[in-house]
C-alpha cells in the first residue's frame, strides 16, 4: 500500500490519543480493518515524527513490531496506517479497563521475552540499529493472542546519530525516562534498557510506572521496587495474581534482571540483547520444569540416557542439542 495514491479509508472510532495525535479505527475498501494515526492540525512537530516514523519502520522487518501498512504525509493533517492489534495496549491489560486475572504469569514472562527480543533485535540486528526512545506499556499493543506487538516510533531514531539533534529533541514518558537524561540531554540504548526495565516491574507488581495518588515512598516504582528488593521483602510488591510457591524462581530472577536495568547508570545497565537472553533462557528453564513434572523421573532418565548413546553415534541428536542451544540467538535475530 505504500506510496499508491487510489486506496481510501473510512475513519469511524477513536482507539486513542496521546501525544503524538489521535488513532482511529478505520476499514479499506477490502473489508479490512486497519488503525489510522492522524497527527494534530497545525503541529509541525508531528509532520516530522510522522516522517520519521515511516523512515524507521521502513527498515525494520519483525513479527513483534506492529506494520505500517500505508501513509499520506502531502495532506493537510498527515496519516499513517497500520495492522489493527485488537486487544488493547499492555497498559490496558494492567492498569486500565481491560486489566483482568487472565493475565497470568505464563503470559507476562512470555510478554517480556517478546519485548526484551525485538528491542534487541533493533538496536543489534536491525539493517540499520534503531533506539525506539519511548518504550512504555502504552506502547505495547497485544493481539488476539497476548502476543506483543512494539509501536509507536515518532521518537525513534536511526543510530549512529548526531548529538546536536538528540539533545534539541524532548522524549520519553516521565517514570520511564532514563535518569542519565536529565544531566546529558542524551537517549541512548541504554535508555531503552531502563525504560524496558520499568515495564517488567510493571509485568511483576501490576502497578504504574508513576502514580502520584501513592504515599511518597510508592510514587515511583523503580525506587520502591528496588527497596523491597534489597531489604528482602519482594513479595509485598509482586501481583498476587502471578505470585505462587511454583514461580517464586523465577519471579525473583526476573526481578533481578529489572533492577539491573534501571541502575542510575547506563554503563552499569546490561545490554537489551543480554537481558532477552536471560528471559529466554528463565522461559525455556521454566517449561523444562512443566514437562518433567509431567513424566515419571525414570522415563525421563531413559530418554536422556538415549540421546546421549545416539549423540555418540554421530545421530542427528547433536543438532538437537545445538538447536537447544541456539534458541536465543534465534529468537532475538529471527524478524520476519
Amino acid at each position: 500500500m505504500l506510496g499508491r495514491t487510489d486506496v481510501y479509508v473510512t475513519i469511524y472510532v477513536i482507539l486513542g490519543q496521546g501525544g503524538q495525535g489521535t488513532v482511529y479505527k478505520g476499514i479499506l475498501p477490502d473489508s479490512s480493518v486497519v488503525a489510522i494515526k492522524k497527527s494534530r492540525l497545525g503541529d509541525s512537530s508531528q509532520v516530522e515524527q510522522f516522517i520519521n516514523e515511516v523512515l524507521v519502520l521502513s527498515q525494520i522487518n519483525h513479527r513483534n513490531v506492529v506494520k505500517l501498512l500505508g501513509c499520506c504525509l502531502e495532506t493537510e493533517v498527515p496519516l499513517l496506517v497500520y495492522e489493527f492489534i485488537n486487544s488493547g495496549t499492555l497498559f490496558d491489560r494492567l492498569h486500565g479497563s481491560m486489566s483482568d486475572s487472565s493475565l497470568t504469569w505464563e503470559h507476562r514472562l512470555r510478554i517480556a521475552v517478546e519485548i526484551a527480543g525485538t528491542l534487541a533485535y533493533l538496536h543489534s540486528s536491525a539493517s540499520i540499529p534503531i533506539i525506539h526512545r519511548d518504550v512504555k506499556t502504552a506502547n505495547i499493543l497485544l493481539d488476539e493472542n497476548l502476543t506483543a506487538k512494539v509501536a509507536d516510533f515518532g521518537a525513534s531514531r536511526l543510530i549512529p546519530m548526531d548529538k546536536e539533534q538528540l539533545t534539541t529533541m524532548v522524549q520519553g514518558t516521565l517514570g520511564y525516562l532514563d535518569p542519565e537524561y536529565y544531566n546529558t540531554g542524551l537517549l541512548n540504548e541504554k535508555s531503552d534498557v531502563y525504560s524496558f526495565g520499568v515495564v517488567l516491574m510493571e509485568l511483576l507488581t501490576g502497578q504504574k510506572a508513576l502514580c502520584f495518588e501513592k504515599p511518597q515512598q510508592s510514587k515511583h516504582l523503580v525506587n520502591y521496587f528496588a527497596s523491597a528488593m534489597k531489604e528482602n521483602r519482594l513479595h509485598e510488591v509482586i501481583d498476587g495474581q502471578v505470585l505462587n510457591k511454583s514461580n517464586q524462581r523465577e519471579i525473583h530472577e526476573a526481578a533481578r534482571i529489572a533492577v539491573e536495568c534501571t541502575r542510575l547508570m547506563g554503563e552499569e545497565r546490561p545490554r537489551m540483547k543480554e537481558v532477552a537472553a536471560q528471559l529466554e533462557a528463565l522461559r525455556v528453564t521454566k517449561t523444562k520444569h512443566e514437562w518433567s513434572d509431567q513424566y515419571p523421573e525414570p522415563e525421563v532418565n531413559e530418554h536422556l540416557v538415549g540421546v546421549e548413546i545416539l549423540s555418540a553415534q554421530g545421530d542427528t541428536s547433536t543438532t538437537g542439542y545445538d538447536s537447544i542451544k541456539n534458541v536465543t540467538r534465534l529468537h532475538i535475530e529471527a524478524g520476519r
